[in-house]
């Protein structure tokens, strides 16, 4: 299952937004990522179950995170891309 999620966490300093680059960048689930560090938002896209995602960045980041929007994704049968919602 595809999904593509976005949260909100406080990324007050660079610092924070390299810590959380690099655990983006470890995470082999993860397909692409976007960092909104104005908004304090992460738009995250791949293959993991948001609410495991969720709790493994806040255990990493030790912030609070609360999630936003998630559109999940199934894989029609001629190969493209469905939304589920």
């Amino acid at each position: 299952m595809f999904c593509c999620m976005v949260m909100r966490l406080n990324i007050d300093c660079n610092g924070c937004c390299r810590k959380l680059r690099k655990i983006l960048l470890n995470m082999k689930e993860v397909e692409t990522y976007m960092i909104e560090k104005q908004q304090c938002r992460l738009s995250v896209c791949g293959r993991f179950k948001p609410s495991d995602f969720a709790i493994k960045i806040q255990k990493w980041m030790n912030r609070r995170v609360e999630i936003l929007e998630i559109h999940d994704f199934g894989v029609s049968s001629n190969g493209e891309m469905e939304s589920t919602k």
